[in-house]
C-alpha cells in the first residue's frame, strides 16, 4: 500500500508559503546588498521553509555561523543576525558588533530577527551592553510550525520537555497554541478539540482566550481539519524509551536524523570500481535527504525494518528488468521511448542503492548479540515480565560501563513499566549508576525523577497492567511483514499515544474513562463555534481529518503508527501530525541531563 498522504485534503504549502512570505517582507526592509549570520540550530529549520535561492533573491551575498570574535569580511551594506532569544546568544552578538571597525566607510547597518518572538530580556541585555542602538530593525520571525513532510509538522523547540515538566516555564506552549492559531487562519478554525494532561489544558485554554482576545480573527475558511487532539508527552512516557523498530526509526535510533537529513558512515556508499581494492575512500560522512518525496522511501519508511528487505529486492528485480528492456528497443519510437524514462529509472536505482547500504548498516547492528539482548529486556518489561525486581542485564551492563544514555532508558523504561520501583531497587540502580559512572550524574538522576520517569513505587499499586490489558498495549501475535495493528512498530508493543488517538475516532475515550483517569492529567473536549454556512456535510466514504499534537515530542514510530490509522481501508480518519520536537530515546534521555561544566582547574 503506496503512502497517500500528498492524495490527502491536506495541503501543507500554504503554510511554507506564508513563512516565506514573511521572510521575504522582513528582507526587503534591509534595503542593499545583505550578510545573514546564522544561530546555527536554525540553519536546519530554515532550510525546510526557505531555499537559498530565495535569499539570494532578496540580495542576500554572504551567509556566517554565530560565533564569537570579528565579524569575517564582507562587502555589504547590511549584516542581519537570526537568532533564538537566548542570552549567552546576545553575548556573541555584543562581542561582534563591538569588534565592528567603526572606521570603515561606508558604515554597516545591523539588523536582528529573532526566532520565534523578540524577547525583553534579550534586548535589556543589548541595552546594558551598550549596543541596542546599533541596530536599525530589531523584529521577529514567528517559525512556530515548520512543514516536515506532507503529514508532519514540528516547532523544532529542543528543550520543550524539559522547559514543562524542570522548569515550570510554558514558553513553548504558547508557541504552540500561537502555531495553532496561525494553522486555523490557514485552514479554518477546528470545531473540537480534545486533550489529555495538564500541558494540553494550558494550549486548549489559551488558544480560546487568543480567539476571544482577537474577535477579529473569525476566519471564513472552510475547516479542513475536524479534530484537534492535544498529547502531553507525559501521559506515555513509555513509548519514547522503547527501541523504534520501523525502517525511519531505526535510522533515526542509530545514526540520528536532523531536519530531515541524516548523516551516514561513508565506506558503504564508495563505488566499487574492478580490481582497486578500496584504496581511496571517502573519509566525509554521506548526506541524504529523507523524505515521502523520494518514492521508494515513502514505500519502506514505516514499515518494521524485517519487511523492508524482501521490498528491496523485489524492486531491485523491477528496475534490472526495465533496464533489459533497452536490448528489446528497436524501432527509433520505443529507443526514444526507452530514453525518455532513463532519469526516472536512474534516479530509482541510486535510490535503491543507497537504501540497500543504509539496511545493510542497520542489519549489522539489529543481527548483533548486544542489540538482541536489549530488545530482549525491553520486551520483557513491555509485556509485564519481572518488572519489580533488579534486572541481571542492566546490572551487567553497568559493570561494563555500557554508555550512560543506554542503562539510564532501560532503568526508566522498567520504572515506567513498573509505576515506579520498590525503593531498595531504586536505591540500588542509583548506586551502581553513580559509582560507576560519577557523582555528577546525580543531578541527571534527579531530573529523571522530577519528570516522573524515574520514580519511586508509592503507595505499592502497580496501574500498568491494567492500563496494558484495557488499551491493548502487548499483542502477541504480531504481523510485522502484513501488518494488521499499530504494535507492528515495535514489534508487540503498540505506543499508549497513538491508541489513544485510535480509541478516540472509534468508540471514543468514554470506553475508557477508568484507564484515562489513570494516566496524569485531566482529559477534556472543547468545541468552537463555526460560522454558519460553514458546518461540514461530510460525503459518503470521506473521512475525517484529526491533528495530533504532541507537546514534549514524538518519535517516528508513533507517526508511522498513525499513518498506518490513515491507510486503514476502513479507518475513516486521516492523521496529521505536529509536535514540539522530532525525538527518540537517547535525544529525549540527553535533553533532560545536565550538562556540566568541567572542573576549572
Amino acid at each position: 500500500m503506496a503512502a497517500h498522504l500528498s492524495s490527502g485534503r491536506v495541503n501543507l504549502t500554504a503554510l511554507r508559503e506564508a513563512g516565506r512570505r514573511e521572510l521575504r517582507e522582513f528582507l526587503d526592509k534591509c534595503a542593499g546588498s545583505k550578510a545573514i549570520v546564522w544561530d546555527e540550530y536554525l540553519t536546519g529549520p530554515f532550510g525546510l521553509i526557505a531555499q537559498y535561492s530565495l535569499l539570494k533573491e532578496h540580495e542576500v551575498e554572504k551567509m556566517f555561523t554565530l560565533k564569537p570574535g570579528r565579524l569575517p569580511p564582507a562587502d555589504v551594506k547590511n549584516i542581519i543576525f537570526f537568532v533564538r532569544p537566548k542570552l549567552e546568544l546576545m553575548d556573541i552578538i555584543t562581542d561582534n558588533v563591538l569588534r565592528e571597525d567603526r572606521g570603515r566607510s561606508p558604515q554597516r547597518d545591523f539588523h536582528i530577527l529573532f526566532v520565534p518572538r523578540r524577547s525583553l530580556l534579550c534586548e535589556q541585555w543589548l541595552k546594558e551592553q551598550g549596543v541596542l542602538g546599533s541596530f536599525i530593525h530589531r523584529e521577529q520571525y514567528s517559525l512556530d510550525l515548520i512543514p516536515f513532510d506532507g503529514d508532519l509538522l514540528s516547532m523544532e523547540s529542543e528543550s520543550a520537555f524539559k522547559e514543562c515538566y524542570l522548569e515550570s516555564d510554558q514558553t513553548s506552549l504558547y508557541h504552540a497554541a500561537k502555531g495553532l492559531m496561525t494553522l486555523q487562519a490557514l485552514y479554518g478554525t477546528i470545531p473540537q478539540i480534545f486533550g489529555k494532561g495538564d500541558c494540553a489544558r494550558h494550549v486548549a485554554n489559551m488558544m480560546i482566550r487568543m480567539k476571544r482576545e482577537f474577535p477579529g480573527s473569525q476566519n471564513s475558511i472552510f475547516p479542513v481539519f475536524d479534530t484537534l487532539l492535544l498529547l502531553d508527552r507525559n501521559v506515555d512516557l513509555l513509548t519514547p524509551l522503547a527501541t523504534q523498530l520501523t525502517y525511519e526509526g531505526l535510522i533515526d535510533e542509530i545514526y540520528g536524523i536532523q531536519n530531515t537529513y541524516v548523516k551516514l558512515p561513508p565506506e558503504k556508499f564508495a563505488p566499487k570500481k574492478q580490481g582497486e581494492g578500496g584504496k581511496d575512500l571517502p573519509t566525509e560522512p554521506k548526506k541524504l535527504q529523507l523524505n515521502s518525496a523520494e518514492e521508494l522511501y515513502a514505500e519502506i519508511r514505516d514499515k518494521n525494518f524485517n519487511a523492508v528487505g524482501s521490498v528491496l529486492s523485489k524492486k531491485a528485480k523491477i528496475i534490472s528488468a526495465a533496464f533489459e528492456e533497452r536490448h528489446h528497443a528497436k524501432t527509433v519510437g520505443e529507443i526514444k521511448q526507452f530514453v525518455s524514462q532513463l532519469p526516472h529509472m536512474q534516479a530509482a536505482r541510486s535510490s535503491l542503492a543507497n537504501h540497500t547500504s543504509i539496511a545493510e548498516l542497520i542489519k549489522d547492528i539489529t543481527t548483533s548479540e548486544d542489540f538482541f539482548d536489549n530488545l530482549t529486556v525491553e520486551q520483557e518489561f513491555m509485556s509485564g515480565i519481572d518488572t519489580d525486581k533488579v534486572n541481571n542485564y542492566i546490572e551487567d551492563c553497568i559493570a561494563q560501563k555500557h554508555p550512560l544514555i543506554k542503562i539510564l532508558r532501560l532503568v526508566c523504561l522498567q520504572s515506567v513499566c513498573n509505576s515506579g520501583l520498590k525503593q531498595k531497587v531504586l536505591d540500588h540502580y542509583k548506586r551502581e549508576i553513580l559509582q560507576t559512572y560519577g557523582y555528577e550524574h546525580i543531578l541527571t538522576l534527579n531530573n529523571l525523577e522530577k519528570a516522573g520517569l524515574l520514580k519511586a513505587q508509592t503507595g505499592g499499586r502497580n496501574n500498568y497492567p491494567t492500563i496494558r490489558k484495557t488499551l491493548r498495549l502487548w499483542m502477541d501475535d504480531v504481523n510485522e511483514q502484513n501488518p494488521n495493528d499499530i504494535s507492528y512498530v515495535y514489534s508487540g508493543y503498540a505506543p499508549l499515544s497513538v491508541r489513544l488517538a485510535q480509541l478516540l475516532a472509534r468508540p471514543g475515550w468514554r470506553s475508557i474513562e477508568e484507564v484515562l483517569k489513570m494516566l496524569p492529567g485531566p482529559h477534556f473536549e472543547e468545541r468552537q463555534q463555526l460560522p454558519t454556512g460553514l458546518q461540514k456535510k461530510r460525503q459518503q466514504g470521506e473521512n475525517r481529518v484529526t491533528l495530533v499534537f504532541f507537546l514534549g515530542g514524538v518519535t517516528y514510530a508513533e507517526i508511522a503508527a498513525l499513518r498506518f490509522l490513515s491507510q486503514m481501508e476502513d479507518g475513516g480518519t486521516e492523521y496529521i501530525i505536529a509536535t514540539t520536537k522530532l525525538i527518540n530515546g537517547t535525544t529525549w534521555i540527553k535533553s533532560l541531563m545536565e550538562k556540566l561544566e568541567p572542573a576549572p582547574f
